[in-house]
């Protein structure tokens, strides 16, 4: 893999989003979602406490919704266009651009959650915050969003129809959520042995995030969304590989 070929198609892909208006659509969704959430639905004044929880704790629901939408379009938009095959006569191997396009995603998903910080200003006007717990919660959540990416960008690879690749990103996304989730676990418990049980409760997003919500950095929950990031990468340079020689 070239860094100088990563480099560049992660510029162009990054400059891309902003050349449509799609890319403002979606950071003005992302922020008023984000805001009415914490603030209506998470009682951020009721609670009488000065941290972020309220704004954090609605980030898994809002990526599964969001996320696939960013997705979608990395190789489902350059397969019906007919460019992926333009894209891949050019001296690049598949995981050059498949790495390329998911930083420039990944950046700006991480711009969309920068663009909060006046959230963050408000809980130090209000009161004295932990600001060490809201850093790491933020670097948690943008972890959280690279996991739901490269699942959402493997459901781009698959199809050239980005409303299939939204709604594939989107289930693929949804059953690592939920996978840890107490009904869930009840029902596959009575048919898999408790090893497996416990195995899928550790793919969970929703128990992975909870310490990087609360600010606690695990080592074991940064390798699993990394992991997760990197196995995502290799099966999307697989299922691009695999069109390239079909």
């Amino acid at each position: 893999m070239s860094p100088a070929a990563v480099s560049a198609i992660c510029r162009r892909e990054f400059t891309a989003y902003f050349t449509s208006p799609l890319a403002y659509v979606f950071i003005c969704i992302f922020l008023a979602l984000a805001g009415s959430l914490t603030f209506f639905v998470g009682g951020f004044f009721v609670r009488g406490e000065a941290d972020l929880q309220p704004f954090f704790q609605f980030h898994p629901w809002l990526y599964l919704l969001l996320i696939p939408a960013i997705g979608m379009r990395l190789w489902a938009e350059e397969r019906k266009s007919g460019t992926l095959e333009l894209l891949m006569t050019l001296p690049i191997t598949a995981a050059d651009a498949v790495v390329g396009k998911f930083l420039a995603a990944w950046l700006f998903a991480g711009i969309a959650l920068v663009l909060t910080f006046p959230l963050w200003i408000t809980v130090n006007v209000l009161g004295s915050p932990d600001n060490g717990v809201i850093a790491a919660a933020y670097i948690g959540s943008w972890l959280m969003a690279g996991g739901f990416l490269a699942l959402s960008a493997c459901a781009s690879a698959l199809t050239p129809n980005q409303v299939i690749a939204f709604v594939l990103g989107a289930t693929l996304g949804f059953l690592f959520l939920m996978s840890g989730v107490e009904v869930v676990q009840s029902i596959i418990r009575g048919w898999l042995p408790p090893v497996f049980v416990d195995a899928i409760a550790d793919f969970s997003f929703l128990s992975n995030f909870d310490s990087l919500a609360r600010g606690v950095i695990e080592l074991r929950t940064v390798v699993f969304f990394l992991s997760l990031i990197g196995a995502g990468l290799v099966i999307n340079t697989a299922i691009i590989e695999l069109k390239k020689s079909a």
